[in-house]
């Protein structure tokens, strides 16, 4: 443990306090910044994609599972990685539990990675998850919701990606050590592994019309990363400088 300043139960209580204001002021702004989101602009989604389910192949449409409402997470796992991301799959370990709820909220969920399917099944079977997975191989699904990118427009700084122009990455550029690291662990080199992107996206069935709603990406899916939420309350908070976590089944024992 680091030093840290000790106190007084009385000393204690009056911090709590103060800070509780400022709990509270962020939970007014969270409010808000809900109900700014569910007021943007609704975008019909034009295109059609089609997608690989244990079910069979299904639409966009098809996903919502007679819900009205479909929260799509954009799982890291590409079609020539060996394992889903490690970061994703963190995430990832959150969802079941959350899945029947959604559902019983006139809201489906579904994570979307462009592996094929026969990997995400083994990989779901590895983990021990239940929640659903669709394959959007040789769907455009992944790059219109800028959750994938080609070799070309990363090599062209075409990327853009959390509603940013990413400068261009030459082929040979080094890639910083901690996402080289997952990429290792994902089974793929570092330029592939970041051809992939973490996100979510919301999506509305109305009158038979399928619309876009929001989306999200880089540190905007904290909020849905449950293990975080348990560190920013936890005396050492996140205390990390590169990435120490791992898949479920591969910490030892202890």
């Amino acid at each position: 443990m680091t030093k840290h300043v000790t106190g007084t139960r009385e000393e204690w209580l009056a911090a709590r306090l103060e800070l509780l204001e400022a709990e509270k002021e962020l939970t007014r702004r969270s409010d808000e910044l809900s109900r700014r989101r569910q007021e943007l602009p609704w975008v019909p989604v034009e295109k059609e994609y089609r997608f690989e389910t244990g079910e069979g192949s299904a639409s966009l449409a098809d996903l919502f599972g007679g819900r009205s409402q479909l929260m799509v997470y954009h799982f890291m796992f590409g079609p020539d990685y060996k394992a889903g991301c490690p970061s994703c799959s963190a995430i990832a370990d959150g969802f079941d539990g959350s899945v029947v709820h959604l559902a019983n909220h006139d809201v489906a969920f579904w994570a979307v990675s462009r592996a094929p399917l026969e990997k995400l099944e083994a990989y779901r079977e590895r983990m021990g998850w239940t929640f659903p997975w669709a394959s959007s191989l040789g769907s455009d699904f992944n790059f219109d919701f800028n959750a994938s990118f080609t070799p070309g427009q990363q090599q062209e700084g075409a990327i853009e990606y959390n509603f940013r122009r990413e400068g261009p990455a030459p082929e040979g550029t080094p890639l910083p050590e901690p996402v080289v690291q997952l990429a290792t662990m994902s089974g793929t080199d570092a330029a592939t592994y970041t051809r992939e992107r973490p996100g979510l996206s919301a999506f509305a069935l109305a009158d038979g019309v399928v619309h876009h709603t929001y989306s999200a990406y880089s540190r905007g899916v904290d909020g849905v990363w449950g293990m975080y939420q348990w560190l920013d309350r936890a005396p050492l908070g996140r205390n990390e400088s590169r990435p120490w976590w791992r898949r479920h089944d591969e910490y030892g024992g202890g």
